[in-house]
């Protein structure tokens, strides 16, 4: 029919019959090689598909509200638990207050051995020095304070009592000569330095801050504030016999799910060469969000980090205290991951695009190496190469 044979003129792929189409071995080898070709990249392309990308942004960090995790775990090798105490401050330097956290304490041998179960630790902010205040009942229980009498403490009745009325003089107590201390049994079959560095303290847990800067130290010394200043009070002992080596086994700030998060202080472990060395960590947080294509969001923080340290010797002069000091600051950007898929319609792109491809450069390559080898078998033929 002429409708019939008009429509036969658009077949872009006019048919050939077997009888005058023509089959090589090389056409063979190429078939096999193209199509081998084909179902690999098509593999690698399912594979692509099923796979979701992510794609990062940059943005200025305007989430407000939320609270800053922060996951540690410290090993300081060489000083007991009862001597090293962590605090946490913000920027301005005052305590955190009503931390949620869950710190412990786990008392260690100098191999790294538990010798008895963690123990959950204070980090709450630290009461003011009281007064000690003299009441006449006690006055004849009362202790002498070996010279370092005021009128507010006439009399000393403990060791701590002693100790406190030294701090004031700035002197440094002898304990071995002090009855109180003696009679409390201070010293017992164990010295006091003996119980001090004999032992080593695993402190890790997580605290909840307000999401600003801040800082936490772990320090040796029991924690107090006098006039809004943070001392630690390392009595009995000078604070150049405390050896500050410690490893971070983690230190990350936020949740952990495994994606976008860099951990630069995950295993160190720092030597003091000498008594009485601060170690300092500054950090500068990046709060990080990852947007999965299933579930709820979630937040996270990456942080890069500065490491320093100093002798902090009383006898040649230097300032500061011996410790591990943790300085951290928030970025005012955001990085945000998302998860993504390619559309299906991209899919059959890329596969309509290998397979064509790779059959029509497989076809002029057959092509060009069917008609050379034609050729050059003519010319043989006709004697024109010997």
């Amino acid at each position: 029919m002429p409708t019939l044979d008009s429509l036969r003129r658009l077949d872009a792929y006019p048919k050939i019959d077997n009888e005058f189409s023509i089959r090589t071995i090389g056409g063979a080898a190429l078939t096999i090689i193209s199509g081998s070709i084909i179902i690999l990249l098509i593999y690698s392309e399912l594979m692509a598909y099923l796979t979701p990308t992510i794609t990062d942004q940059l943005f200025v960090d305007a989430t407000q509200g939320q609270k800053l995790k922060i996951n540690l775990d410290f090993y300081i090798p060489r000083i007991s638990c009862d001597y090293v105490s962590l605090d946490a401050q913000d920027t301005t330097g005052e305590q955190h207050l009503h931390i949620d956290h869950n710190i412990y304490k786990r008392r260690l041998d100098l191999h790294g051995q538990p010798i008895e179960e963690p123990k959950k630790e204070d980090i709450q902010a630290p009461k003011k020095k009281e007064e000690s205040s003299s009441s006449p009942t006690h006055e004849k229980l009362c202790g002498s304070c070996y010279g370092a009498e005021t009128n507010s403490t006439p009399c000393c009745a403990t060791c701590q009592d002693v100790i406190d009325a030294y701090r004031k003089k700035q002197w440094n107590p002898i304990l071995d000569d002090i009855k109180q201390c003696q009679n409390e049994g201070v010293f017992g079959k164990v010295s006091l330095e003996t119980k001090a560095f004999t032992e080593g303290c695993q402190i890790y847990g997580s605290m909840e801050v307000n999401r600003v800067g801040g800082s936490f130290h772990i320090a040796p010394g029991k924690s107090f504030s006098i006039s809004h200043i943070h001392i630690h009070d390392v009595q009995p002992f000078s604070s150049s016999k405390f050896n500050t080596s410690h490893r971070i086994n983690t230190l990350s700030f936020g949740e952990e799910f495994g994606f976008g998060q860099t951990n630069p202080l995950d295993s160190t472990e720092e030597f003091a060469e000498e008594g009485a060395m601060m170690f300092q960590y500054y950090i500068k947080i990046v709060p990080t969000e990852f947007i999965p294509l299933n579930g709820p969001k979630l937040h996270t923080n990456q942080f890069s980090v500065t490491k320093y340290q100093k002798s902090v010797s009383a006898m040649k002069g230097d300032s500061g205290m011996p410790g591990i000091f943790v300085n951290y600051e928030l970025s005012p950007l955001m990085v945000r991951f998302t998860e993504k898929r390619s559309s299906f319609s991209h899919f059959a792109t890329n596969l309509c695009a290998i397979i064509g491809g790779i059959f029509t450069v497989a076809g002029i390559i057959d092509s060009l190496l069917f008609t050379s080898i034609h050729a050059l078998k003519r010319k043989i033929e006709l004697g024109k190469i010997s």
